[in-house]
């Protein structure tokens, strides 16, 4: 997702604000800006410690568990929730996935956010994490839709060591095989991180 002012967020969610520091328009002799958004905006990454007291924080993910053979799977138009049936559509021993939903093409519609997004149900969570996945990646901006504010599929998944990508836009990205690669901000001690996520055909 580009970031910009105005993109959508998360509801709770810090907005990204811009400011001009320099310009050359005003006599600088350079360009320069300050950038304000949160730690989950856009294109990200869950580590652990986005929900597990002293879980592992993005400057410490192994960048080998982001990087590599990836898999985009669809999920059929109108399923509402990605659970147990859908993650048995995943090729054995798959360790990155990348689920293809309805979220892409409304995306690819506009920008604005929906609170209706496709997201994981807690039994596709616990599915998935018996497998050997290790990353999982969605087009929706949390993997989550949770009104118990309880977050049971995050914990599902972080907590048995499945690192989550979110705010993807895969519209353009038929199910297939592909090469991930995503490098997340280098951010201390960061609880997320907004990152580039690029798939190269295989």
């Amino acid at each position: 997702m580009a970031v910009h002012p105005g993109m959508p967020s998360f509801p709770g969610d810090p907005a990204v604000v811009t400011a001009p520091v320099h310009r050359i328009d005003r006599g600088d002799p350079y360009n320069l800006s300050l950038w304000t958004f949160g730690s989950h905006t856009g294109t990200h990454v869950d580590p652990p410690l986005h929900f597990l007291p002293g879980g592992l924080a993005t400057d410490a993910l192994d960048l080998g568990v982001l990087n590599g053979p990836c898999q985009v799977v669809d999920v059929e138009p109108g399923t509402r929730a990605i659970g147990p049936a859908e993650v048995a559509k995943i090729p054995t021993r798959t360790t990155r996935v990348l689920f293809r939903t309805a979220n892409s093409s409304r995306w690819a519609a506009g920008s604005a956010f929906f609170d209706d997004f496709v997201a994981l149900s807690p039994s596709g969570a616990v599915a998935l994490a018996s497998t050997a996945v290790r990353l999982v990646g969605i087009d929706a901006l949390s993997i989550e839709s949770d009104p118990t504010g309880k977050f049971p599929v995050h914990h599902a998944l972080l907590g048995r060591g499945v690192l989550i990508l979110e705010g993807l836009q895969l519209a353009g990205a038929p199910a297939g095989s592909y090469e991930l690669r995503c490098l997340p901000l280098r951010l201390a001690g960061g609880d997320g991180a907004p990152c580039r996520a690029v798939l190269l055909p295989t």
